[in-house]
Order: structure tokens, then C-alpha cells, then sequence
């Protein structure tokens, strides 16, 4: 209850931010932006393009790879109109492609650009049971299985960057909060709604999605560490918002319980507001493997503290982007499924 009312009061925590803070005021003294690269997926719309928009006004170059090349250059020229001097690059991905992952790295590569930020932003809330073209549920491919490929091709890059530049690297997995509402075992239940479409649930799979961003953080800090990587990895819930991710959920219904819930709605700013600051604050100089809610560090679900489960999620992901999920689900793997 105490929790609840220091949210809804906007109440700072010991950042000196809160659930009211804005991505803007969280970034005001974020000068050293004008020297960073950063790459956001899911940035033309919602939090996304909020986080896009701020850190282009500090200065930022940014790297936008989008599904519909169109939405991009949309995203680009709103951003361009605001501030003329943006230097803006924008690419094609598809996250529920490892095929389109893996050829947007190589032509990233080619461009011969540093990489010091990775915002894993992009989201979706898949109501209609879909497999992508690589066998996998629709919600995890495009959440958090195309985002561990991407961040795996993109280390060495963050690796080089940082040590060449001398500025740390920074990637920020956006999770949220109802990976909490998810406590059985992730690769049983990913292998049962991939095989049988009858045991899908659109809000449980998209819980299974976060809290695999969850555990993704926690592996992936530890990979940095080990290669002596001078890259730091974090987690985010961005709060209750209203944006596309529920495009396809709307009428009558969702629109009832987003105004009842008004009262606990952030706007989009003050959504991208825990991005921006774990993405650029200084205060987060060399921390890493944290989760954070309302721009200060919080806890996530027992689950998502488990470094076993995390460790066990990193291997069958390798499994999964290098043989597929069939041989996972089809020829369980002792230890892992």
C-alpha cells in the first residue's frame, strides 16, 4: 500500500527520481551523449520513440532498425523536424527473423559505426497464437529471442567501441513488471504452446517473454565480465502505459480498463523516463545485471533472481538460434529440457 501511494505521489527514491519523472529531466546533464552511438529497436512509436526523440535532443546518434522501413523514416523526419541537427541512420529488422537479425548485424557491421548504447526496446503483445518462420511462439521470437541474437553479434562491437572510445558501454533490456505474474518452468511452457496452441494465453506468454529479458540481463552481464568487456547490462519496467503494444487488443473492453486504471497510467515521457536514465545517467557508472523500476534499482521476481535458470535459458537460447527449436523441443537436451 506504502508502495502504491509513493508511486501515485510521484515520491522519489534515492536517484533523486520517480514514477512522475519525465525522460527529458532525467537526462538534463547528459552532455556526453554528442560523443554516443546509440541503436534502438522498436523506436517508431510509444517508449521507443520517446527514448529515440530524448536522446537525439542530447545529442546522440542514433541507429534505427525497424520491421516497416516506412514507420522509420516517419519516426526519423518527427525526430529531424525537432532537432535538424540529429544524425539518424534507419535499417530494416524483423526480431521474430533470425534470418533479418542476422543480416541487419552483417550491414550494421558494414557501415563501420561505433556502438555504445543498446536499447532492446521493442515489444510485442501477440493476442492470436502465431510460430515464427524459425518454429518459435510468436511473443518470445519477437521479445526476447531476436533481441538475445542481436545483443550475442553485437558484443564484440560494444567490446571494441567501449575500449576504443573509453566511454561505457550500456545495454538496457526493456522487461516489465509481469514477468512476475509467470513462476513455472519458462522452457516447459514455451515448448507446450509452441507444439499445442491450445494451452496459449496471450498475456502469460507475454509474461514468459519478460521475464526471459529478465534472466537475459543476468546471464549477459556475466558474459561481459567474463571477456573483460568494459559494457554494462541493466533491466527496465517502464510502468503502466498505454501504447501500440495493445493495437491489438482495441475496443470496448481494453478501453474500460485502461480508464479505469487512469490513475496509474505514466505517460509516455515519464514510460521512457527509467529507460533514458539507466541508458545515460552518470550515477550508473559500472552498474550492471540491476533491474529498475521508476528510475531507481528494485527486485524482480524470485524467479528472475535465479542464476541457474538464467544460465539454463542462455543455453538453450544458443541452441535455439544456431539448431532451431526442434532440436530442443524434439530431442530434450539433459539439464536443459
Amino acid at each position: 500500500m506504502f508502495e502504491t501511494v509513493k508511486y501515485l505521489i510521484g515520491s522519489v527514491g534515492p536517484s533523486g527520481y520517480g514514477s512522475k519523472s519525465t525522460a527529458e529531466q532525467v537526462t538534463e546533464n547528459c552532455h556526453h551523449l554528442r560523443s554516443v552511438t546509440a541503436l534502438i529497436t522498436g523506436a517508431t512509436s510509444g517508449i521507443g520513440a520517446e527514448t529515440a526523440r530524448v536522446l537525439a535532443m542530447r545529442g546522440a546518434r542514433l541507429i534505427l532498425p525497424a520491421r516497416s522501413l516506412k514507420a522509420a523514416e516517419e519516426a526519423k523526419a518527427q525526430i529531424l523536424a525537432e532537432f535538424p541537427d540529429s544524425e539518424i541512420v534507419v535499417m530494416a529488422l524483423d526480431l521474430s527473423s533470425l534470418s533479418s537479425v542476422r543480416q541487419f548485424v552483417s550491414e550494421f557491421e558494414s557501415l563501420h559505426l561505433p556502438l555504445n548504447l543498446l536499447v532492446n526496446n521493442a515489444g510485442k503483445f501477440a493476442h492470436d497464437y502465431a510460430i515464427s518462420e524459425d518454429g518459435i511462439e510468436m511473443t518470445f521470437a519477437t521479445n526476447y529471442l531476436g533481441h538475445f541474437l542481436l545483443t550475442k553479434l553485437l558484443m564484440k562491437k560494444m567490446k571494441e567501441t567501449a575500449k576504443i572510445t573509453g566511454i561505457q558501454g550500456r545495454i538496457v533490456n526493456v522487461s516489465s513488471g509481469i514477468h512476475s505474474w509467470f513462476s513455472g518452468d519458462l522452457i516447459s511452457y514455451l515448448n507446450l504452446i509452441t507444439k499445442d496452441k491450445s494451452h496459449y494465453d496471450p498475456t502469460r506468454a507475454y509474461a514468459v517473454s519478460k521475464l526471459a529479458n529478465v534472466l537475459h540481463t543476468k546471464a549477459l552481464a556475466l558474459k561481459f565480465k567474463e571477456i573483460d568487456a568494459n559494457v554494462t547490462v541493466n533491466c527496465v519496467h517502464p510502468g503502466i502505459v498505454r501504447t501500440r503494444l495493445t493495437r491489438e487488443r482495441e475496443g470496448f473492453v481494453t478501453d474500460l480498463v485502461f480508464f479505469l486504471a487512469s490513475k496509474l497510467l505514466k505517460t509516455i515521457p515519464q514510460a521512457a523516463a527509467t529507460t533514458c536514465f539507466v541508458a545515460t545517467h552518470p550515477k550508473l557508472q559500472n552498474v550492471s545485471g540491476k533491474y529498475f523500476s521508476d528510475c531507481n534499482e528494485a527486485s524482480p521476481s524470485k524467479l528472475g533472481t535465479n542464476p541457474n535458470e538464467a544460465t539454463r535459458l542462455w543455453s538453450v537460447s544458443e541452441i535455439m538460434i544456431s539448431r532451431g527449436s526442434k532440436e530442443i523441443f524434439d530431442h530434450p537436451i539433459n539439464g536443459l529440457y
